[in-house]
């Protein structure tokens, strides 16, 4: 069972890049996020989607900048940042977790919560 990150890439500060993380099961049990971790620095939150109802949260590092959406009929998760920055500079990774009733939706920003996680995509911002 994997999740298949894909979009990164060198972009220039200001500009923009669209994330993408797929899978070949059915995500609407799950909720699903990106984290990125900038060199030398701790893996951080970035933005959650719960799949069946779309509600999502973001980092306040990136909110304003940053759009995560479903793609039902692609299976997929994405992650749009515009107005990138040098600091957006990090290897992005995107996670899944089962949810239920119970599951604590301000609780998806924690990484402790996530289970399944893709390989990472490097995102390279140019300043």
């Amino acid at each position: 069972v994997q999740l298949q990150a894909s979009g990164g890439g060198l972009v220039q500060a200001g500009g923009s890049l669209r994330l993408s993380c797929a899978q070949s099961w059915n995500f609407g049990s799950y909720a699903l996020a990106w984290f990125r971790q900038a060199p030398g620095k701790e893996r951080e939150f970035v933005a959650a989607i719960r799949w069946r109802d779309g509600n999502t949260l973001y980092a306040d590092s990136v909110k304003g900048r940053a759009t995560i959406s479903r793609d039902s009929a692609k299976n997929t998760v994405n992650l749009q940042m515009n107005s990138l920055k040098a600091e957006d500079t990090a290897v992005y990774y995107c996670a899944a977790r089962t949810v239920t009733s119970g599951t604590s939706f301000s609780a998806l920003r924690f990484q402790s919560q996530y289970d399944l996680w893709g390989q990472g995509t490097l995102v390279t911002v140019s300043s």
